[in-house]
């Protein structure tokens, strides 16, 4: 088998690559290839078993996209994005890589005629909008409240019609914020959820209420959508993934009783009027029943996930 992962230099991507070459399988065939794709080389896992291509360009570019196509993967998984605080600030460059390089994927595919992958496509919680019922179900009204949601939403549009049409066998997963994500800070307007534990800075009020799981839970969301019965899922291809509803003020509890007062004495509170804006749009609590019926699964304890980011960051010590 070949998979392609667009945007494989991310956080994401990285740990997705590691856990198909630790797995050696996705679905039960062996995983022979992996094309990690991004602006940036990508890391490589170690493998003796798999053969990893790492290549590099724009998204956006309709023979960069056709070229990496052209190879018929038989699974891509599409990470590829400008991430939300950055698509905010650069209106021009969200839409040219968020929507423009979306596009281009699917239409490469369709250009090929007898060649239908299973595509999966990263969206985003932030494709729904205010006002919000106490708790989001698939079926709510997608009004997005950023340019980063509403080319979310547009992308979600395009792998529905696509499948629907025979050209590609999409499954769309909305990822909650991933916390506690590792290594340097990103342009996510989310990303202060993760800096809490790392960094860390708190730019928002203790009771802001987010939607959340690990970096684990998102690479099994992914592995799942690659490998699920996707008759299942009918014309409604994009799922809500399950997650945590959690406090900013509960999360700093967590780590006080994991890491201690001392982890919370660090904590520096810097109040950004342009994130707290881009928050207040933002949903808090979902209902994922129907991905949960489909096999999906994500964390309980916001103190396993602090605990599982203090294994991953002393292992990689």
């Amino acid at each position: 088998m070949r998979v392609l992962i667009l945007g494989g230099a991310g956080m994401v991507g990285r740990n997705l690559a590691a856990r198909l070459v630790a797995d050696g399988s996705l679905g039960g065939t062996p995983v022979e290839e992996i094309t990690l794709f991004d602006v940036v080389p990508a890391t490589t896992p170690a493998s003796d078993r798999t053969a990893i291509t790492v290549r590099t360009g724009d998204i956006a570019d309709e023979a960069t996209v056709t070229a990496l196509v052209a190879e018929r993967p038989e699974v891509i998984f599409h990470l590829a994005a400008i991430v939300s605080g950055e698509a905010e600030a650069d209106f021009d460059k969200g839409y040219r890589i968020n929507l423009d390089g979306t596009r281009l994927v699917f239409e490469a595919i369709r250009a090929l005629g007898d060649y239908h992958p299973r595509v999966v496509y990263t969206s985003s919680i932030a494709v729904f909008g205010a006002p919000f019922p106490e708790a989001i179900g698939d079926e709510f009204l997608t009004a997005p409240m950023t340019s980063y949601g509403t080319q979310k939403m547009i992308g979600e549009l395009l792998l529905n019609d696509y499948s629907r049409r025979g050209i590609c066998y999409g499954v769309g997963i909305r990822l909650p914020t991933i916390v506690v994500r590792p290594g340097a800070a990103n342009k996510a307007a989310s990303g202060f959820f993760s800096g809490i534990i790392r960094e860390p800075i708190l730019p928002v009020e203790d009771e802001v209420l987010h939607w959340m799981a690990s970096p684990a839970s998102a690479t099994g969301f992914l592995i799942h959508a690659a490998t699920m019965d996707t008759g299942a899922l009918g014309a409604r291809r994009c799922l809500t993934m399950p997650g945590l509803a959690i406090t900013v003020g509960e999360m700093i509890a967590a780590l006080g009783r994991v890491a201690g007062p001392e982890a919370v004495a660090r904590i520096r509170r810097q109040p950004d009027a342009t994130i707290r804006g881009i928050v207040a749009g933002w949903p808090r609590r979902f209902d994922a029943t129907r991905a949960a019926a489909l096999g999906f699964t994500a964390d309980t304890d916001f103190e396993d996930v602090i605990r599982a980011h203090i294994r991953d960051t002393d292992a990689a010590a």
